[in-house]
């Protein structure tokens, strides 16, 4: 069994610095559950948190409600079905694993620790969910310079970085990971055809600036507005959200499930 994470944040989307949250996720494959994780000290059993995506194959085309950019015409995928987090990476998480959280945008309500952690880059996310998957006694997903504890790593980079941006994932492993690109949009539309994640309404399902001033005022509780179809909560608006992919714009029908294989920037979902 692995899990995976979905991170969120407020970020200009570089591999390296941003402000940054994420659900987690987890998936099957021929291996098993692959992709996210969920359990308590490797015993197997997946968090009441976690809700299980169902698998799909698609066939991209132009008709999707809305449009989608990710399963674009021609474009055949298979996706296997996956858990994932109901809710952003909260600060009491993240402190739970990192020690500390990075967080600075205000908390407009609620306790701190149920605000999504924020100001975290992708590189970050790396760290934070292999090393989750460690203190859990799961198999870390990521490895760079050839391991997958992180604390051999090295410092995390503030700038994009080639031996970083080298990392690889073990689908089959069972600790936690970022979702790829086109499991995050399928989660996210819940099974439905709604224009966000759960309703044609924004303010049944996001906390988002309706005016330029309100930008500042900060992130809100997870869970307190209206679930998608999956029953997973914020996948519009709160805070940004990392995926595994690199993002290109207009990507080809023949892009592996996996995504963009190289890029300048990775891909954030969800608005905040």
């Amino acid at each position: 069994m692995a899990l995976a994470f979905s991170f969120a944040g407020c970020s200009d989307g570089s591999s390296g610095g941003g402000s940054d949250s994420s659900e987690i996720t987890g998936g099957e494959t021929s291996g098993g559950e692959t992709s996210g994780g969920g359990t308590s000290g490797g015993s197997g059993e997946i968090s009441k948190d976690f809700v299980k995506i169902p698998a799909v194959s698609i066939t991209g085309s132009e008709s999707w409600t809305p449009e989608s950019e990710v399963f674009v015409s021609k474009r055949r995928l298979e996706i296997k079905s996956f858990w994932m987090s109901d809710h952003e990476v909260t600060q009491a998480e993240w402190k739970d694993v990192m020690g500390s959280t990075p967080s600075y945008m205000a908390n407009v309500d609620g306790n701190p620790d149920n605000n999504p952690v924020n100001e975290v880059s992708w590189y970050d996310a790396l760290v934070y969910c292999n090393k989750r998957s460690i203190k859990e006694g799961l198999t870390p997903c990521y490895k760079i310079k050839d391991s997958t504890d992180p604390d051999k790593w090295g410092k995390v980079p503030t700038k994009s970085d080639d031996t970083w941006n080298a990392v690889t994932c073990d689908w089959k492993a069972n600790g936690y990971r970022l979702p790829t690109d086109a499991e995050w949009e399928w989660a996210a539309r819940g099974g439905e055809n709604y224009k966000y994640a759960g309703s044609d309404d924004i303010d049944d399902v996001a906390w988002y600036a309706k005016y330029e001033y309100e930008y500042d005022k900060g992130t809100r509780e997870v869970k307190r507005k209206k679930p998608n179809g999956y029953v997973l909560y914020d996948m519009s608006g709160n805070v940004w959200e990392w995926c595994w992919d690199w993002w290109r714009e207009n990507i080809p029908s023949d892009t592996p499930a996996e995504g963009v294989p190289s890029g300048s920037l990775r891909s954030l979902r969800g608005g905040s």
